[in-house]
């Protein structure tokens, strides 16, 4: 297995990208088309576990969009060959004292790269 090929972390770089700034403007739609629409999908939040990606879309639809903003401090981003990743970042939500984490499991799908696992946390 080769790990980190360049064209492969270009790729995982790109959709990670475009799903941060998703994020923090709210691209709810974008959101949803980043996740494998799949009942394997799973997404356990700060205050929420969500099974399957119906679980994930519906969280998305009726969540607040104030507050979202934030600054990544570390990015790390591993392929496993051409088809597996994951993407980890520790972050800073704006007037949040508390530091966050977040981990992403991404796989590449006939319609392209999707997250098929997502863990956001808060330190303590």
């Amino acid at each position: 297995m080769h790990i980190n090929l360049p064209d492969v972390v270009a790729e995982v770089t790109a959709a990670f990208a475009r799903y941060e700034t998703a994020l923090v403007t709210n691209d709810v739609a974008a959101l949803d088309e980043l996740f494998w629409d799949s009942p394997h999908t799973l997404r356990y939040g700060v205050t929420e576990n969500l099974y399957g990606y119906n679980a994930i879309r519906a969280f998305r639809a009726a969540r607040p969009a104030q507050g979202l903003e934030r600054a990544v401090l570390k990015t790390v981003i591993t392929t496993y060959g051409r088809h597996f990743a994951t993407a980890n970042i520790e972050f800073q939500r704006i007037g949040v004292a508390r530091p966050g984490r977040q981990s992403q499991s991404w796989m590449r799908t006939p319609q392209g790269w999707r997250v098929v696992c997502a863990h956001v946390s808060l330190l303590a």
